[in-house]
């Protein structure tokens, strides 16, 4: 994408006004960017980093954005609500509000409110899906709209879509993806306990341990796509993949060509994993719980053929949780741009995958005090992280210079230096130390 100039006056502004780098503050949103290819910079290891955006939010667990236009950010909180995000600061009251729903809401340990999706036509339509558990445990996928203003939802006009006997508290999995074809993605656990007991994960006639798909008819139902795998023969209509321990966040990646589809498995106790396959790949095994990441975990009575991640890191040194992310698209760093960004919930590091790359490595950037529980993309593509014991949301950035991450001018100064009007001072840093030259 070709980048337009500012304008003089603009630029001068805020040159003047980076020579003075007022206080940290988040940075502000950027206009929408078109997807953007990988950059032909490299991504330096410890460049990407977070800023804080604002905080006060309990235990959250997923960060989406709506689609409409607004740039407004939805943090789910595991409690059971929504909390709308807007220029940086999270308002006042709930978007959604879970708590006294018809049939309860189970919440703690791997409970609560876990994924949210709005429609892709929610701006008309004002259509919105939820996953949670119920006061049995059991997962519920429901659908909701929102008023006419798209500013809050009412739980009158809450439609179950889909109810699923959960036979253990742990492993729900969660995610909710609208993908490139229109279609709802329902990502779900293999039933809970430890190593899959029952082979649910492997059974074709369960829903546990899936990705399901179906087309929902915006008024509390949906019909079966034609093209799930199973639709036909033998096995559950609904199921779109298969062999899933317990994906803990998945993306598609419509930047890429053909758009490509990337989940993270939440290991047993050796192996976390990325998997990354072709958007309309159907019927693919996974794995679980024949195999854990690329390695054989047990004789699960499956012979395959397995999906194999593409990428897997141990569970060492303070790792045990998967984080799954997204690839970043977004216009202001161009470093990062197709690079997939993921983290660990335990031990609070960061690293990041190129995307496009045949056998990618995973290249470690830092460690951090969060217990990162979900990344999100906003409306402009920029990546956005969630800190569930702290209840913050961050910004995830990739700067050239490692002193202006929590600065107000972040996007300014990037752009300075991918233009070539300023450079910094070394080792990294931007530190500017006078005014520049109305020439200059």
């Amino acid at each position: 994408m070709t980048r337009s100039r500012r304008s003089p006056v603009a630029l001068l502004s805020a040159v003047l006004l980076l020579s003075a780098l007022a206080a940290p503050v988040a940075a502000a949103p950027e206009p929408i960017a078109e997807p953007q290819p990988a950059s032909t910079a490299a991504l330096s290891n410890g460049q990407v980093r977070i800023t804080r955006v604002d905080d006060g939010f309990v235990n959250p667990l997923g960060v989406v954005n709506a689609g409409d236009g607004t740039g407004r950010l939805f943090v789910l909180e595991q409690r059971g609500t929504v909390r709308v995000v807007s220029s940086n600061a999270m308002q006042s009251g709930f978007f959604l509000d879970l708590r006294n729903v018809s049939g309860g809401i189970t919440t703690g340990g791997e409970r609560g409110l876990l994924g949210l999706a709005f429609h892709p036509d929610f701006k008309t339509n004002r259509k919105l899906f939820v996953n949670y558990t119920n006061g049995n445990g059991d997962t519920v996928i429901a659908e909701l709209t929102a008023n006419s203003a798209r500013t809050s939802v009412s739980l009158d006009t809450r439609k179950v879509l889909l109810t699923i006997s959960q036979p253990y508290a742990n492993h729900n999995g969660g995610q909710l993806l609208f993908g490139p074809d229109g279609r709802l993605y329902i990502f779900t656990g293999d039933g809970g306990s430890a190593g899959d007991p029952q082979n649910r994960a492997q059974n074709i006639d369960s829903r546990l341990g899936k990705v399901l798909r179906i087309a929902p008819n915006l008024n509390g139902g949906y019909t079966v796509p034609s093209d799930n795998p199973y639709v036909g023969k033998a096995g559950d209509d609904l199921i779109w993949a298969l062999g899933l321990r317990n994906p803990w966040r998945a993306s598609f990646d419509t930047g890429a060509s053909p758009a490509r589809l990337w989940i993270a498995d939440v290991g047993q106790a050796s192996w976390e994993e990325v998997n990354r396959v072709s958007a309309g790949a159907a019927g693919l095994n996974y794995g679980w719980p024949c195999r854990e990441g690329k390695h054989v975990y047990r004789n699960c009575g499956a012979s395959g053929p397995f999906t194999e991640p593409i990428a897997e890191y141990a569970r060492t040194n303070g790792n045990c949780s998967i984080t799954g992310g997204a690839v970043y698209r977004g216009g202001v760093f161009r470093e990062l741009a197709g690079h997939y960004v993921l983290g660990d919930f335990c031990s609070g590091r960061i690293w990041t995958l190129e995307a496009g790359a045949g056998s990618p490595s995973l290249r470690f950037h830092r460690s951090t005090s969060a217990m990162i529980s979900s990344f999100g993309v906003a409306e402009n593509r920029e990546l956005y992280m969630t800190d569930y014991a702290n209840g913050i949301l961050y910004r995830v950035v990739a700067p050239p210079f490692s002193d202006v991450t929590d600065s107000r001018f972040i996007n300014d100064i990037t752009w300075l230096y991918y233009e070539d009007i300023t450079r910094g001072c070394g080792d990294g840093r931007f530190c500017p130390k006078s005014k520049v030259a109305r020439d200059q």
